[in-house]
């Protein structure tokens, strides 16, 4: 490679950076934010739970169709309209009134959805040989992100001035940065990524048991993923911690998960059968889970420490299966938009059911019972994922 080619792809890695690290602050920093929500707007469990979950039903949809849209514009215009779309759905949700908080919402949900599906396409087309390393970053990234939110929300309302709306609306901002950053890769990436016939594609896809456990093993990941953003601070509040430190342990979730995301791709991108990993990742998850259901025991920072690194761990994990099961740039591409599709749809489901669980029983030990059961789903589809082949 030439020094040209190696700044060129420093760029573009840079820019792939930044994309990732803006993919989760605007979920993430929901949270710890719940009650202030609830109050303000008078919303239920269940309609704050739809803030979470309508981007995962965005995510589902579009993941689907992002191919096309590569196919069309390129995936640097795609990547471009995308960040814009998402710094301004983050400020529409500012304004008041619960319309715009649910409008701005789906709108940086679409805009999230084609930055999760085509960051794996790049990492095939320009990284192939550092597949592992690549996802550990912008995984990491991704982390980072959702830590920054998860931990400041909180303590940015205490700004004159900002409250919550504000507290959510910094973040445009940071997505304001990745799209300028982003505008000179437009040049480079105008080719598309997706060349193959896509109802084709799909259809082939679909016939895959491969391709479904790993679209499995992401929706499972991803359920819990946003369980937990949305409803951790809320089951520590409920137990008698304030809401700083609560908001503060959703971080420290996060932060673990930074530390998994660049160990646990690493790892696994260096062998062909990740099937082990999968089995010690659960184990943790289903420690830390049963710490949680259990608060007699005291030890929260241990056992969403636990989680937080499972979670982490698993959702790098689920992005380099869908590298290293895919036998081209297209085939990721499309592979990612159908993991991504289908996981992201069964992961919509979760943060509302959980809620509905707790509204039903008035007691969150029910709710978390339904990670467990989601923990051994994840485990049986991830052992398959994790064997070595290629859809």
């Amino acid at each position: 490679m030439n020094k040209s080619s190696k700044k060129t792809n420093v760029l573009l890695l840079v820019g792939i950076l930044l994309i990732a690290i803006n993919l989760r602050p605007a979920l993430a920093g929901v949270g710890p934010l719940v009650d202030d929500i609830k109050m303000a707007t008078g919303l239920s469990n269940a309609m704050l739970g739809l803030l979470t979950t309508l981007p995962l039903i965005a995510f589902g949809v579009i993941s689907m169709l992002t191919p096309l849209f590569t196919n069309r514009f390129g995936i640097g215009k795609t990547l471009l309209v995308a960040l814009l779309l998402l710094t301004t759905g983050i400020l529409i949700r500012t304004i008041e009134g619960n319309f715009f908080l649910y409008f701005g919402t789906l709108l940086f949900g679409i805009a999230i959805a084609f930055g999760n599906v085509l960051l794996p396409g790049i990492t095939k087309r320009n990284f192939s040989e550092k597949s592992g390393f690549v996802t550990s970053l912008y995984s990491s990234l991704m982390a980072v992100g959702a830590s920054l939110a998860a931990g400041l929300s909180v303590p940015l309302t205490h700004i004159k001035g900002v409250g919550w709306r504000g507290s959510l609306g910094i973040w445009a901002l940071l997505a304001f940065v990745a799209m300028l950053v982003w505008i000179p890769q437009v040049k480079q990436l105008k080719k598309p990524l997706q060349k193959n016939n896509y109802i084709k594609a799909m259809k082939l896809l679909s016939k895959s048991r491969l391709a479904w456990q790993v679209a499995l093993f992401m929706g499972l990941q991803s359920m819990t993923f946003y369980i937990v953003l949305a409803w951790l601070p809320a089951i520590l509040q409920s137990r008698g911690y304030n809401a700083n430190y609560s908001g503060w342990m959703l971080s420290l979730s996060q932060a673990t998960g930074i530390l998994a995301s660049l160990i646990v791709p690493t790892i696994a991108g260096k062998t062909q059968d990740q099937r082990s990993i999968v089995v010690v990742l659960i184990l943790m998850e289903i420690v830390g889970i049963v710490g949680l259901i259990l608060p007699q025991f005291g030890g929260v920072e241990i056992w969403v420490s636990l989680i937080g690194f499972v979670l982490g761990g698993s959702f790098g994990l689920s992005l380099l299966f869908i590298v290293l099961r895919s036998h081209d740039t297209a085939s990721a591409t499309e592979l990612s938009g159908m993991a991504q599709s289908i996981g992201y749809l069964v992961a919509a489901t979760g943060p509302f059911i959980f809620a509905s669980i707790f509204d039903f029983t008035g007691n969150w030990i029910y709710a978390l019972v339904l990670l467990l059961i989601v923990a051994v789903l994840k485990l049986l589809s991830g052992l398959y994922a994790a064997k070595p082949g290629q859809v």
